[in-house]
């Protein structure tokens, strides 16, 4: 984020942050669906009985949550008179990218948007159906970032981040108000981590509603699990089934802050859990998602271990509890799903 950004925006998130978002984004965003799920439908690491909730995100505007932070980041910029003629560009695994395109063209805006090699082909598509510009660089995120960045400079372009500005973490944080209203006497939000930008908006719009944040990560992408660990944002190295929406080598100053201030659980899953849970989803619901969406599921599927603040393995709901899982993308090609040797 830009000096410029900071002066009008500030670098820190609130509740705030959140309230205001909402008021922008109502009506131009979908509200998210809730829907109750039958116990026998999700094997459980638990054995005492919950209510269990699926928070159906991934039918959402271009497929995932990240339609409400683009929405949110350019409102704002258009009502405070900051978007250049150059437009806006951002660099993404793919989700980002599509929600900034699409947010991009409502506001009759340009958009760059800058793709690792290993974005999904059906997500570059998409792309270049809501008239982005798209440019491939790098086998990695930050390799992308880098070069959007460069372009930025050059171009006069407004920098958007797939997941590191209060903007986009404050769009991202009306989901939880959204479920809330849904789900009256929630405990518990389960959500999936790449960079943090959805989870530092859910964790504190939680925080605000006493309700208890657990941060999923696969654990071989365990950004937030690392900060926390080291006290302060540190790189990681990057290899999951996930990669292409939950492979930030660092998690964010906003991540980790609402992490320490919120009542949080951070935990980590293995490729096969996330792939389970994934196939799960087809086989009951027939709901095809992204392997980033099936990582939260996978908390609840995943063998518990010891507990701790940032321990890895599943996450046991308390009898009684009330929980609800974001699935929060389905930018994926589901044809894998009809074959099932291919998740094992």
């Amino acid at each position: 984020m830009g000096d410029r950004d900071t002066d009008l925006f500030g670098n820190d998130l609130t509740y705030d942050d959140i309230k205001a978002a909402t008021d922008r984004t109502t009506g131009h965003i979908r509200p998210v669906t809730v829907a109750p799920v039958a116990p026998e439908t999700t094997r459980t690491a638990s054995e005492e009985p919950y209510e269990l909730w699926y928070a159906l995100e991934f039918m959402q505007y271009t497929g995932s949550f990240k339609a409400r932070g683009a929405q949110n980041f350019i409102q704002a910029h258009r009502e405070a008179g900051t978007l250049p003629d150059a437009g806006v560009t951002i660099a993404s695994g793919g989700n980002a990218g599509l929600a900034c395109a699409w947010a991009a063209r409502q506001q009759g805006v340009r958009a760059t948007v800058f793709l690792p090699s290993v974005a999904p082909a059906v997500k570059i598509a998409k792309l270049r159906g809501y008239g982005a510009d798209v440019r491939l660089a790098g086998a990695e995120y930050a390799e992308a970032l880098e070069a959007c960045e460069e372009f930025a400079l050059s171009s006069g372009a407004l920098a958007a981040h797939a997941y590191d500005h209060p903007l986009i973490a404050a769009g991202a944080g009306t989901l939880l108000e959204e479920i809330h209203a849904r789900i009256p006497g929630l405990d518990t939000v389960v959500v999936s981590v790449g960079g943090g930008g959805l989870f530092a908006g859910v964790a504190t719009a939680a925080r605000h509603h006493r309700i208890r944040t657990v941060a999923v990560e696969p654990e071989n992408c365990r950004a937030l699990n690392a900060a926390l660990e080291a006290g302060r944002p540190v790189d990681v190295p990057v290899d999951s089934v996930a990669v292409d929406a939950l492979g930030a080598r660092r998690a964010t100053a906003l991540a980790l802050r609402a992490a320490r201030e919120n009542d949080v659980r951070s935990v980590l899953v293995p490729d096969g859990e996330i792939a389970r849970a994934r196939r799960a989803l087809w086989d009951h619901h027939h709901v095809a998602v992204e392997h980033a969406a099936s990582t939260a599921l996978a908390a609840l599927t995943a063998p518990d271990l010891p507990d701790g603040p940032t321990a890895p393995g599943g996450y046991r709901p308390r009898e009684g509890e009330r929980v609800a899982v974001v699935l929060c993308g389905a930018n994926t090609d589901p044809g894998d799903l009809a074959h099932p040797a291919a998740e094992d």
